[in-house]
């Protein structure tokens, strides 16, 4: 589904991180994890088109994606669902209008269907009764759900989601744990899912791989539950047992 081969990024001279090599698999979830400052979020926009790698490349849903053409790109991009961190719901556009625009943009489906595949997507993340509300109107969890509603719009077979535990309870962060795990089951989707939320990483998590800052790459790649009980790299231990960094 996804291969990062060599991935590098520079900014200014700056490394952020170098030699960065991944693969997904149909049906993962596969979560990228790290302290703050690691890359994280870097590396996902690299993923998805916004930051082209100073080196390397990914490849996505069989195609070389760094080297595609635009053309190529968009018809990528199509196919993939994406869940900013704050959500980047559209302010001014109720939730039902927010889960509708990729369907007017890309699809050539009539309004009452876009509105019934819309209801349909809303009623996926349990929110079949809130299309009516603005943004401004529900929480933060909801907001989230709201944005998976729409980056599964236009059916995707991988979901890239960036800190959906972020700011939330730990009640309502279980509960989006549950979603992804329900949507996988159901849907058959892969996730990438990009986040410092340890106990959703061990709720979630098939396969991870962890960035670090002053290694300027990546410090570990396995099941988390494995690098909890096994990993002797102190940076690891430190992580996945909540200790101060050696």
């Amino acid at each position: 589904m996804l291969r990062g081969i060599g991935l590098a990024q520079s900014f200014g001279g700056r490394t952020i991180y170098h030699d960065v090599s991944f693969e997904v698999t149909p049906g993962e979830v596969f979560v990228v994890l790290g302290g703050s400052g690691c890359g994280k979020s870097t590396l996902l926009r690299q993923c998805i088109g916004l930051l082209p790698p100073t080196t390397g490349r990914v490849e996505m849903l069989g195609c070389d994606f760094t080297a595609a053409t635009p053309s190529v790109r968009a018809g990528v991009l199509r196919r993939i669902g994406v869940m900013f961190q704050s959500g980047a719901l559209f302010g001014s556009m109720t939730l039902l209008e927010n889960v509708m625009l990729p369907l007017e943009v890309h699809t050539d489906l009539p309004l009452p269907a876009q509105r019934e595949v819309a209801r349909l997507k809303l009623g996926l993340v349990g929110l079949a009764d809130s299309a009516g509300l603005l943004p401004a109107e529900i929480s933060g969890g909801m907001a989230k759900r709201a944005a998976i509603a729409r980056a599964l719009a236009l059916d995707p077979p991988l979901l890239f989601l960036d800190e959906p535990s972020a700011g939330l309870d730990p009640i309502t962060s279980a509960g989006l744990d549950r979603l992804i795990l329900d949507l996988r089951r159901d849907l058959g989707l892969t996730f990438v899912v990009v986040t410092h939320e340890l106990e959703s990483i061990l709720a979630i998590a098939d396969r991870c791989i962890m960035l670090d800052h002053a290694a300027q790459g990546v410090i570990a790649d396995g099941d988390p539950r494995r690098l909890r009980d096994e990993s002797t790299q102190p940076t690891v231990h430190a992580f996945f047992h909540r200790e101060a960094a050696p």
